[in-house]
């Protein structure tokens, strides 16, 4: 997934930007138990970008006043 660019995710409804964040969220914990077990090194930069991706939409989302 590449980054998330605010402008794109302001014109998102909100079950869409829920979905955006679940998906997110379920692709991080992936990653990161992946990271904890030694798997995945080479993804470990993404864990980062993903982090960043869900601060994004999360700041969308309480600007529209839409409940997580």
């Amino acid at each position: 997934m590449a980054k998330l660019k605010p402008k794109e995710l302001r014109k998102q409804d909100a079950d869409k930007l829920r979905q955006t964040l679940f998906d997110l969220r379920s692709e991080l914990s992936k990653l990161k138990g992946g990271a904890e077990r030694g798997v995945v090194k080479k993804d470990v930069g993404n864990i980062r970008r993903i982090r960043r991706d869900i601060a994004r939409v999360l700041t969308v989302m309480q600007e529209g006043g839409v409940a997580e």
